[in-house]
């Protein structure tokens, strides 16, 4: 345990230190946070929409509500790649301490610019679907690109200066002209080039060469084990390890969800397993490496007549935040960071949970997820409004015991290390 906690200090953590700290992965972690919000209401107009109670869309349709409701889901939780294209671009600027809105608002046009429209009596309009989650992995081409290029620019002073005694908004938007202009204009000229060759546009092009990679290593059960395992390793030495692998994947299982919420909106069956709401309430139940498991087991030993202080005081710490998928306190109040006593559960635990889950829903015993609660919506509930079936949140239950269960015996090594500590300092 010692060579093994040795290797992980010395290999794993600069790595992972480096990945933490990449301006571009937490560029596309922030931008697409940015989308959350809208997300979540999305979701919630969804569940009022489609709430499984026998004969409910049928009564939302008949008062004609019904159409209003999925109205307010393709306004909100329809965004996401657009609203990406704004927020990655933001955050990388911000990191070169140049002015994110503006840079933001250039890459929005970018993204407009590179989408194909549709064309009718009306008018021309952008079509939904790449505003969606679909638009999601153009965004994050265009938002890295365009955020670099943006403050490129600016930090050289490649920009029209006005006098110090113009008002500072007037300025800023001047100084967005020429590196906006070149922006735009690039995209512009890519965009005409595609469309004089009727090649496949953009979009499609960025689910060939992001989507497809990706989707080898996310959309299915073994590569998504391994990320999973790669996730504990990194929270063991003390990276968040959600910003690191989210960051790479949330397009992927965003898309997917997104997906699924269209199928399910147009009565087809869903396709995905792998979206952020299944890795988020079916595998890291608890949060990272599923420690609810662990909180409740040593909720389980304070109770006991000479249970250890620190276990008494850690309880109340940790069950709480823990019942709302907040384990830092767990993860350095325990402490699980460095814990050698706690690395195989902590690993094995999500990769439990994330077999399990992903063999009841292929089975379909559980229903795929299609809407979007919060992550910091408790299980059981969450399960149940994630799929619309009470058979998620029995699936949860099962989760959570067999964590309990995994959890256990490293907790009871753990409280005997806590007594002797008391001991020894008496």
């Amino acid at each position: 345990m010692k060579n093994i906690n040795q290797m992980l200090q010395e290999k794993l953590m600069p790595f992972a230190g480096k990945l933490g700290n990449n301006k571009f992965l937490i560029a596309i972690r922030d931008g697409i946070t940015m989308a959350m919000p809208l997300i979540i209401i999305g979701s919630l107009l969804m569940v009022i929409a489609s709430f499984p109670v026998p004969g409910w869309e049928e009564f939302l349709g008949n008062i004609g509500v019904s159409g209003y409701l999925w109205k307010g889901v393709d306004s909100s939780f329809g965004l996401i790649g657009l609203i990406a294209s704004f927020g990655i671009a933001y955050s990388l600027t911000k990191q070169y301490k140049v002015d994110g809105v503006a840079s933001g608002i250039v890459s929005l046009a970018a993204f407009i610019t590179v989408t194909p429209f549709v064309v009718s009596d009306m008018g021309a309009g952008m079509p939904t679907t790449f505003m969606a989650a679909r638009g999601l992995f153009v965004a994050i081409i265009l938002g890295l690109t365009n955020g670099y290029v943006y403050q490129w620019f600016i930090n050289r002073n490649i920009r029209i200066k006005l006098p110090d005694s113009v008002p500072p908004a007037v300025a800023k938007s001047f100084s967005a002209i020429i590196p906006g202009a070149v922006i735009i204009v690039f995209w512009l000229f890519i965009y005409g080039l595609i469309d004089s060759f009727n090649w496949p546009h953009i979009h499609e092009l960025a689910q060939v060469v992001l989507g497809k990679p990706l989707g080898l290593l996310g959309n299915n059960v073994f590569g998504v084990s391994i990320l999973v395992g790669l996730n504990s390793l990194f929270w063991f030495v003390g990276i968040h390890g959600g910003n690191i692998v989210n960051s790479v994947m949330q397009p992927l299982w965003l898309s997917n969800l997104d997906q699924n919420r269209a199928a399910y909106q147009a009565g087809e069956e869903l396709q995905h397993i792998f979206t952020t709401v299944f890795m988020d309430n079916f595998v890291y139940i608890g949060g990272g490496g599923a420690t609810i498991g662990l909180v409740l087991a040593l909720a389980y030993l304070a109770k006991k007549k000479h249970a250890s202080r620190q276990s008494r005081v850690l309880t109340p710490l940790t069950v709480v935040p823990g019942l709302f998928n907040i384990n830092e306190p767990t993860m350095f109040g325990v402490p699980v960071v460095l814990n050698v006593l706690l690395i195989v559960p902590f690993v094995l635990a999500p990769i439990f949970n994330l077999v399990i889950a992903y063999f009841a829903m292929l089975s379909g015993l559980v229903p795929l997820t299609y809407t979007a609660p919060s992550w910091t919506m408790p299980p059981i509930i969450s399960g149940v409004l994630a799929t619309g079936s009470v058979s998620a949140s029995i699936l949860q239950l099962a989760l959570i015991v067999i964590d309990i269960l995994l959890y256990l015996p490293f907790v009871l090594a753990v409280e005997k290390r806590f007594k002797a500590d008391e001991l020894s300092s008496n």
